[in-house]
């Protein structure tokens, strides 16, 4: 998988933008696909801003910068996108049905052969993969935000995810410069089994009365030498992401430990999913 093929992203959200940046900084060809016009503008300046931080840091130069960003298309046409994919990933919200009627409708389109994965942070890859006629191609590839930055992507092994599949996975995410690890596709794979009933625990903390937002995540840093707090890490990932997989989590395992903190549940309803909106545990310019 390393020469240069042709990817289609799904969803023009945060995730789709890093996703499509970093498979065309590694030289591929990228589509991104969104039903709504705005969205696809949204991820374009995403990119854009991405880059150029990139470029004042002193990581990328400005010649590959500007390479990267020629290589990715956006369109609202899902049919023509996936038609000539070599790679189909899908980065929409996460709700089962969503993506399962998507991949039905990619599946009418894409050819047989190519690799299929779901970003999934939270839901069962094999229960999506239900909605593919290929889900022998079908795996899980979760990246981490922000895509760019972080290195790491699991690559989920689904029930009827052939042993070419997941090698095909890793070597894909090798070749764009991430380090793949194979997990089971079991609630919450492993970064979020672990690091999502952390995050509800200092929620929980904080609706308790234990201290304030701002004390409890310098607690964790100074403490225990993390590089952000369990709530501003919360901000980032969005609460609405987060609550999202801490039900799953939940609703999977039947397990007390991962019940939804109240006070995560009033900031998603409020529409306080954290950097994204301007506001969350904390607030941001």
């Amino acid at each position: 998988m390393s020469d240069a093929t042709t990817v289609t992203v799904l969803g023009a959200g945060t995730m789709g933008a890093g996703i499509a940046q970093a498979c065309a900084a590694a030289g591929h060809a990228v589509t991104v696909v969104d039903r709504q016009p705005e969205a696809l503008e949204r991820c374009l300046a995403t990119v854009d801003a991405s880059l150029e931080r990139l470029v004042r840091k002193g990581t990328m130069s400005d010649d590959a910068a500007a390479q990267a960003r020629a290589r990715i298309a956006v369109t609202t046409d899902l049919a023509a996108s996936v038609g000539g994919a070599a790679i189909v990933i899908e980065a929409v919200y996460e709700d089962l049905a969503t993506k399962q009627a998507l991949w039905r409708q990619v599946d009418s389109h894409a050819p047989a052969e190519a690799l299929r994965a779901t970003n999934t942070s939270s839901l069962s890859v094999t229960e999506i993969a239900q909605a593919s006629s290929r889900p022998e191609r079908f795996c899980g590839l979760h990246f981490f935000n922000p895509v760019p930055v972080l290195p790491l992507v699991e690559v989920v092994r689904a029930e009827r995810t052939s042993p070419a599949t997941l090698d095909e996975a890793v070597a894909f995410a090798t070749a764009i410069g991430k380090t793949p690890i194979v997990c089971g596709d079991t609630p919450g794979f492993i970064v979020n089994r672990l690091l999502i009933p952390y995050v509800n625990d200092a929620v929980h903390a904080l609706g308790e009365g234990v201290a304030r937002a701002a004390d409890i995540d310098t607690a964790m840093k100074l403490g225990a030498n993390l590089p952000m707090g369990p709530l501003a890490l919360a901000d980032l990932i969005g609460l609405d992401v987060t609550l999202a997989v801490i039900e799953s989590l939940h609703r999977e395992t039947a397990d007390p430990r991962f019940r939804p903190a109240v006070r995560l549940r009033q900031l998603v309803r409020a529409g306080k999913l954290g950097r994204k909106t301007g506001e969350g545990f904390h607030r941001y310019e």
